[in-house]
Parts: structure tokens; C-alpha cells; sequence
């Protein structure tokens, strides 16, 4: 299935649809956390996590199809987020923040998006991570 490219990204739902909805993003998260398992560079951040990772893979899931514009499943579950915040009991270096974007980089090329949305993607995820990065320093 080819994702639609002529949808102007971050407007409404249009990233969350451009994604493939809830579905698409579950399957964007859960291959993401298959790279964390699968990449060396990534043994840092995947200590990081628990060793089941359902919850988070739900989490990141959830947060993601808000932040894609779709539905506000992150907070109907668990509430607000602040993803700086929750994520500042974790050191994170600039090699764990760089890991965790190969492992999303990855992830999103191996889904069925064009070329505009895949790219468009991996811009916007970077802002997130360098938050958390910058938050981190902090501490």
C-alpha cells in the first residue's frame, strides 16, 4: 500500500493519515523497537526501556498519533505528557539521542511512505529528541 503524498503534512490530521492512521503507526513503533533490538548502536537507549516492551511500544504509539494530529490516545490512557520532562530521569547523550533517531530513521524507511512524508517525518522527530537531549544536559 503506497501512502499519499499530496497532502500538506502537519496540517490537521494530514501526518496522522499520510502514516496510516493507527494501524500505520503501530506498525512504524513496533519496527522501531525491533531496530533498538537489533542495532549495537542502540544498546544504550534499549537499557533504557523494560525488558517487555508492550507498555512503551503502546505509549509511543498513542503519543504518536496525537502528535501526528490524529486522535489524543496518549492522554485518554495516561494523561498529559510533557516528553521533556518524562524522559528526565534518563541520561541522554548525544549517542543515545543520535541511536534513537537511526532506530526511527530505519524504522520509517522500511514503512510504506513516499519519499516527501518519510523525509518530512524524520525532520520533525528530531525536534522532540533534541529537546529531550537539551533537557538532559541540563541535569
Amino acid at each position: 500500500m503506497k501512502i499519499d503524498d499530496t497532502l500538506p503534512f502537519g496540517f490537521e490530521d494530514t501526518s496522522f493519515q499520510s502514516a496510516g492512521g493507527k494501524k500505520g503507526i503501530a506498525k512504524l513503533v513496533h519496527e522501531f523497537y525491533a531496530n533498538m533490538e537489533t542495532f549495537s548502536e542502540a544498546k544504550e537507549i534499549r537499557r533504557m526501556h523494560p525488558v517487555d516492551l508492550e507498555e512503551s511500544e503502546d505509549k509511543l504509539s498513542r503519543f504518536l498519533c496525537g502528535w501526528m494530529g490524529g486522535p489524543k490516545l496518549y492522554r485518554e490512557k495516561y494523561g498529559s505528557i510533557n516528553i521533556p520532562q518524562a524522559h528526565q530521569h534518563l541520561t541522554v547523550t548525544e549517542e543515545s539521542r543520535d541511536a534513537w533517531l537511526l532506530c526511527m530513521d530505519k524504522a520509517i524507511d522500511q514503512q510504506p511512505y513516499s519519499e516527501k512524508f518519510s523525509a518530512y517525518l524524520k525532520i520533525q522527530l528530531r525536534v522532540p529528541a533534541e529537546r529531550i537531549f537539551q533537557t538532559a544536559k541540563k541535569n
